[in-house]
């Protein structure tokens, strides 16, 4: 019998949800209560933040879910959705089972197509996994010179060409020149944008936490970024530019004003997110120095027979790329998000 207690985070419940989060090495930016509101506000989503908790009321476990029903790419219960990390952060295994046990029950009532959670370590050796994403992690040095000399050589002449175009970087309090340089990032890409209310909203909820860094040549801006910090970490999370920031390494160099100006703060730990093998994404991160680490997501079946391949290196999605780089900035801008909201 579980000595713990699990229970669904209400707002009387953020502060002490978060102050665990905050002290379990588990946890990671992502199981943050403020991610409650931006699945909830940013995209519909219907939420179950899980937390177990002993007699005394102490939480011991937290688990943040959210439902993702789309008539196009089935209906998942995921922690978290739009998320690197998530799954289930606990000092005690007991605790941790404990929300385990309530979620696999939840995602039974929901009749939904799977359960899935995004850890970093395998939690279900029994469930099945994608070996389709690694992330990229890499400790900083206190001084910033010594962390631009432990860049491999031909990607510090990238970050250098920058410094000799004469980019300069810039913090900014709003997400108006990010968006602009990110839609159009992802336009290039063929790929569906968040929308433009989604990045306010985490500069709203996470305050001084979401960062935002615009590299300028001559006072225009180049490409921008869109960063989160937690204890001592920085993640650079949604970034992008147009065609000028690739003649000039815009992104080499952006990349590396996030790296020095977290390590003048205090950063000791560089986290470069996630992306799938065999990308530009990967190489470009493995290019830094950085050694990707795999991602272990588990996926536990219900309704489903097998996992849907929603991936944009699935051929059948390859058209549909090619398609929506033809459209209209204005016109992705407009609907890309209502897409987007249905991926997780």
């Amino acid at each position: 019998m579980s000595h713990y207690t699990v229970g669904l985070m209400g707002s009387q419940d953020r502060a002490r949800w978060d102050d665990f989060v905050l002290r379990c090495p588990d946890a990671s930016f992502f199981h943050r209560a403020g991610w409650q509101q931006i699945m909830e506000e940013s995209f519909g989503h219907s939420t179950w933040f899980m937390y177990a908790a002993n007699q005394q009321g102490e939480i011991h476990a937290v688990l943040p879910l959210a439902q993702v029903n789309s008539r196009w790419f089935g209906n998942t219960l995921c922690s978290l959705p739009f998320c690197v990390y998530g799954g289930i952060a606990a000092d005690s295994r007991d605790a941790a089972d404990a929300v385990d046990l309530a979620a696999q029950q939840l995602a039974n009532r929901l009749q939904v197509d799977h359960l899935e959670y995004r850890h970093r370590q395998p939690y279900h050796a029994d469930w099945l996994h994608r070996n389709t994403y690694a992330t990229f992690r890499k400790h900083l040095h206190t001084n910033a010179e010594q962390n631009l000399l432990a860049i491999p050589r031909k990607q510090r002449a990238m970050v250098r060409k920058g410094i000799a175009a004469g980019l300069s970087s810039v913090m900014e309090t709003d997400t108006r020149r990010f968006f602009d340089c990110y839609a159009r990032s992802m336009h290039h890409l063929g790929t569906p944008m968040f929308s433009r209310r989604h990045f306010q909203l985490l500069q709203q909820v996470f305050g001084a936490d979401c960062e935002v860094l615009c590299v300028e040549h001559a006072e225009s801006p180049v490409c921008a970024v869109l960063s989160f910090r937690f204890r001592d970490q920085i993640l650079p999370y949604y970034g992008g530019g147009g065609a000028q920031a690739r003649v000039l390494a815009g992104n080499d160099f952006m990349y590396w004003e996030v790296m020095r100006r977290a390590c003048a703060a205090g950063c000791t730990l560089f986290d470069f997110g996630r992306s799938k093998h065999g990308t530009g994404a990967f190489a470009f991160k493995k290019n830094w120095g950085f050694e990707p680490e795999a991602l272990h997501y588990d996926y536990q079946l219900h309704r489903a027979r097998q996992l849907k391949e929603v991936q944009p290196l699935n051929p059948r999605y390859q058209m549909l790329i090619k398609a929506w780089r033809l459209l209209p900035l204005s016109v992705a801008n407009l609907i890309g998000p209502h897409i987007v909201r249905q991926l997780g």
